[in-house]
């Protein structure tokens, strides 16, 4: 299994035109919570993915699957789906922010991802203002709980 290390962050307006930069279609469904066993389509592929527990660092296990797979799988989720645009906008150290525009039951919610090589880096890095609030920690913000819950209501 590969580690994932990110970090997420509430993101309430980006600062230039987002269709300037690679765009991805994402519809994501979930098959089981805990562990976290999730089923997406991104534009014209689709994958099954296995993640452990963790906020900054999981476990996280990838398999590309058929449209066919994923159909069949999709009747067996257990939350709606979530659906957003990834624009993939670079920024400083070669990295790259993932910047979700979620649509449908979670339109207006706008979040930043970027993935890391180390917790080291993870923690060393220093965003951009227009990122916003960190909210890696946050559960309400990981999309198995947007998935059940929604946007929401109130910070803690």
């Amino acid at each position: 299994m590969m580690k994932e290390i990110e970090r997420k962050f509430l993101t309430e307006k980006v600062p230039f035109v987002l269709t300037d930069f690679p765009e991805q279609k994402i519809r994501q469904s979930y098959l089981h919570l805990s562990p976290t066993i999730r089923i997406r389509q991104t534009d014209n592929r689709f994958f099954l993915t296995i993640k452990g527990k963790g906020h900054l660092a999981r476990e996280e296990y990838e398999l590309e699957i058929t449209a066919e797979e994923y159909q069949g799988l999709l009747q067996k989720a257990e939350t709606p789906a979530v659906e957003k645009k990834r624009y993939l906008v670079p920024v400083t150290q070669g990295l790259t922010a993932e910047v979700d525009v979620y649509e449908g039951a979670l339109a207006g919610l706008i979040t930043t991802e970027v993935e890391f090589p180390s917790e080291e880096a993870a923690k060393a890095f220093v965003p951009p203002a227009w990122f916003g609030e960190d909210v890696t920690a946050d559960k309400r913000y990981k999309n198995t709980f947007l998935a059940v819950h929604g946007i929401p209501a109130e910070k803690e």
